[in-house]
């Protein structure tokens, strides 16, 4: 088994034409991914390749989402915490921050998810009645 950095995955999923670097790096990104024969992926990655995806290419909700579903389908590839990671996607889906949201999924079997100023958090974790329950710090 190998292990991705979030940087393979990008020049996976993402079309670069501008640079040659990525243009030169993607076919090597596709053979690993593709033909690797295990591939396991650190829950860490799959954070920063969230990031990564939204900060740096512009991705919206639904486009990292589907990205990150591919990974999740791929039948040789092992994502680390992968019920997690498949709930996140699901809450992100309903424009939960992705990180927020994978926060929260690996915290599934909390009572209290507490933070000291995320009321964005606070107020969308509500709305959509998500547990552990996401609670101000006082």
């Amino acid at each position: 088994m190998i292990a991705l950095d979030t940087n393979v995955l990008a020049r996976f999923y993402c079309e670069d034409p501008n640079d040659p670097e990525a243009e030169r790096q993607r076919p090597i990104a596709r053979a690993i991914l593709l033909d690797s024969p295990a591939v396991f992926i650190p829950l860490t990655v799959v954070l920063e390749f969230e990031w990564v995806l939204r900060g740096f290419y512009g991705f919206g909700a639904n486009e990292t989402a589907d990205a990150l579903d591919h990974l999740l389908g791929m039948a040789h590839v092992t994502v680390e915490r992968w019920e997690a990671v498949k709930d996140a996607v699901g809450l992100h889906r309903q424009r939960l921050d992705f990180a927020d949201a994978l926060h929260l999924s690996c915290s599934a079997n909390c009572e209290r998810f507490y933070s000291f100023d995320d009321r964005k958090f606070v107020r969308r974790a509500r709305r959509l009645n998500l547990a552990p329950e996401v609670t101000l710090a006082r």
